[in-house]
């Protein structure tokens, strides 16, 4: 019996159906780690939406760009409870895991690191020779998984965004921003 029988789960391929669940726990999971969620935090909804339907979005970008890749974790009652999403440069001999995530009640049980014990092996498998995982510096529990399985932090990134609207451009021009004289930063 693997690990994952023990706990009553199921790990399967991802399968078109699942895609809004995945979303749905994507966006519960990555509340206070998303760089879309810092972003809508600093300038508010872009474009008409919120931080949740971009990073809902990356879901969709994950699966059009390898399905195959995906993993998701099904409950003894049929209930999609986590996944994982990777992807391969067999050129570079890398392999990507962009988006792993559980539902609340589900988290802490050790299936994250099932799953990404099983992309390594797919990696591995495939000739890879490396692989890659991102987080945000406030994402303490990804910090500690990832070295705990032997990935290594190699750098530190800073996102920047900058608001393209004609009055932001023009308070940058003039160094003058929206606010009324009596408020500071």
């Amino acid at each position: 019996m693997s690990s994952a029988e023990h706990i009553g789960v199921t790990f399967r391929s991802y399968q078109p159906g699942d895609l809004e669940v995945i979303k749905r726990i994507t966006v519960e999971a990555f509340s206070g780690v998303s760089i879309d969620e810092a972003a809508e935090l600093a300038f508010g909804p872009i474009n008409g939406h919120d931080w949740q339907w971009r990073k809902a979005r990356h879901i969709d970008a994950d699966v059009a760009r390898e399905v195959d890749g995906i993993l998701v974790v099904e409950s003894e009652q049929g209930e999609v409870v986590g996944y994982i999403t990777s992807w391969q440069d067999t050129a570079a001999g890398i392999g990507y895991i962009p988006n792993l995530a559980f539902v609340p009640e589900w988290r802490g049980r050790g299936l994250g690191r099932l799953l990404i014990q099983r992309v390594l092996d797919r990696f591995r498998a495939s000739g890879l020779s490396h692989a890659k995982i991102e987080t945000l510096a406030q994402n303490d529990v990804g910090h500690h998984l990832y070295t705990s399985i032997g990935f290594r932090e190699v750098a530190r990134q800073v996102h920047f965004f900058a608001d393209l609207s004609e009055a932001a451009a023009a308070d940058e021009l003039t160094g003058q921003s929206n606010q009324d004289p009596g408020e500071t930063d």
